[in-house]
């Protein structure tokens, strides 16, 4: 199963690039106010300080640099062309931006106008994105299971945003919500509907197109996001019927489907045509040993609901599929997406008269590999941390926010080697003329 790509429908490279720059930011703060609060920020998942460091990685990481991705990959792998791409991609970046900082800043400081208006931004934001793109890509058949995971994973991005700010709302205004079960369905929604979904309609292209694999199965690729969409719609259901034994179904199958395709992707990844392991490799394989570990637990907790209830266990959940799990694929994907992009557009300033630069003269991989030890060690603090707060927390924090540091000190450096380049062969060009 492999995507025709259409690299002359790419945007310009700003349209992606600022939301590819600005993520590891807001992850470098989550570890900077884990390293500030210490290990009280581990005593729950209800505490403001987790709630806001929690969604400096959701909102302000991984939404970030999902958004950043679609804008580049709906018109390469589903020919669906976004109407002006650098004013969209400006104004959903200020307002992701500024809507986290806000939520985040409500959460911190128990400020009901920033809390509302925080979550108002970001679904305004994220609302006027998916109208965009909707526009754009449901006129286009579904004619891959790329094209059809694309569709669904926008409809679980506004599940999700639509649960959140409803939550958002209610908190700062003491509507009487069921906050507990409506956190899970929107987590739910979020990591599964969401980021589950669009990583494996990424997938589907780019494990094989960098990493050298044998292409997905069809069958699979066309059948796993509708099964994780039609898990959450029943899991909604459940919720509302107050039906926790449907709830705990529903989360072992997603629990079953995530697992499924972390196993397809280890067995093509041992298929691999380079004999090389490098940072985009390393970081997936890191990626799905958190994500296979994590899965265990939800389906654990699904079978036998007290474990659950332990102390500890939701958060040691929670950093293993989202530190553990989400972040190194997304890493990993733009370690390989960065320099490929910033490539792809120094061929084209060439005219096929000066060659661009290889990709390993934009990114060096010894950069890439030294920046996921750190991340490795911030890892293993983390979940020590869940375990040992009072040693671990805050050198975890500081781990965690020199792991992202370093991450946006090798994305700039890589911007700033395009443009470098970019200068030499527009020099070069008007020497030739």
């Amino acid at each position: 199963m492999q995507a025709l790509l259409s690299f002359e429908n790419a945007p310009p490279f700003a349209a992606p690039l600022r939301f590819f720059l600005s993520g590891p930011l807001f992850a470098g703060l989550a570890g900077i106010l884990l390293l500030v609060e210490g290990p009280g920020l581990f005593a729950s998942r209800w505490l403001p300080a987790t709630l806001a460091a929690t969604h400096l990685l959701t909102v302000g990481f991984m939404l970030q640099v999902m958004l950043g991705a679609l804008i580049q990959i709906l018109p390469v792998v589903a020919g669906a062309n976004l109407a002006r791409p650098q004013r969209v991609a400006g104004l959903v970046h200020a307002g992701l931006s500024l809507g986290t900082l806000a939520l985040v800043g409500g959460f911190l400081f128990a400020r009901p106008w920033l809390l509302s208006g925080g979550a108002l931004l970001l679904a305004v934001s994220v609302l006027y994105f998916l109208v965009v793109t909707g526009r754009a890509l449901f006129v286009v058949p579904s004619t891959s299971p790329t094209i059809r995971g694309l569709k669904l994973a926008l409809g679980g991005l506004l599940a999700a945003v639509a649960l959140g700010s409803l939550m958002a709302l209610g908190m700062a205004h003491g509507w009487p919500l069921p906050l507990a079960a409506l956190t899970d369905l929107h987590a739910g929604w979020g990591l599964g509907g969401w980021a589950g979904v669009l990583l494996a309609a990424m997938a589907y292209v780019v494990v094989p197109m960098f990493q050298l694999t044998p292409g997905y199965p069809a069958r699979p690729g066309w059948w796993f996001p509708v099964l994780i969409v039609a898990a959450l719609v029943l899991w909604s259901l459940a919720v509302f019927l107050d039906l926790p034994w449907l709830i705990r179904l529903c989360q072992a199958a997603l629990g079953l489907a995530g697992l499924a395709f972390a196993g397809l992707t280890w067995r093509l990844q041992g298929q691999r045509r380079r004999a090389r392991a490098d940072a985009t490799y390393r970081y997936w394989q890191l990626g799905l040993a958190s994500s296979v570990a994590a899965l265990g637990m939800l389906l654990a907790a699904a079978g036998f609901p007290g474990l659950g209830e332990l102390p500890g266990w939701t958060l040691f959940f929670g950093i293993l599929l989202i530190a553990g799990g989400f972040l190194p694929f997304i890493i990993g994907m733009l370690y390989k997406i960065v320099p490929f992009l910033a490539w792809l557009h120094l061929q084209n300033q060439g005219q096929a008269k000066i060659p661009a630069p290889n990709m390993g003269r934009i990114l060096a991989d010894a950069h890439m590999q030294r920046q996921m030890q750190v991340h490795l060690l911030a890892l293993a603090a983390l979940l020590g941390a869940v375990i040992f707060p009072d040693w671990l927390a805050r050198p975890a924090g500081l781990l965690f926010a020199l792991a992202n540091a370093g991450l946006a000190v090798n994305l700039f450096a890589a911007w700033r080697r395009y443009r470098r380049h970019g200068g030499e062969i527009r020099a070069k060009l008007q020497a030739l003329a």
